[in-house]
């Protein structure tokens, strides 16, 4: 498996083979739309109001049996890729 690095660079050459401007276009809207859902300007802390109330649904989840199972996650995880 390709650490992150490794990934990006194969990523700019594979980019810098292109020649159609309407794939660099829609690659340079989708980073955009990338960089702005993940912008650290947007986080904003949670009271201390919202985190208990996340830890009581939480804890109400787990009784009612609404969980996933790790290897069920990691499992699905891997379809991922």
């Amino acid at each position: 498996m390709m650490n992150i690095e490794a990934r990006k660079i194969e990523f700019v050459q594979e980019f810098f083979k292109l020649q159609s401007e309407k794939t660099i276009s829609k690659l340079e809207r989708l980073l955009k739309k990338e960089k702005e859902h993940s912008s650290p300007d947007k986080v904003e802390p949670m009271t201390s109001v919202e985190l208990n109330a996340r830890i009581d649904k939480s804890l109400k989840d787990s009784k009612n049996g609404k969980l996933t199972e790790v290897n069920d996650l990691l499992a699905e995880i891997e379809k991922w890729n």
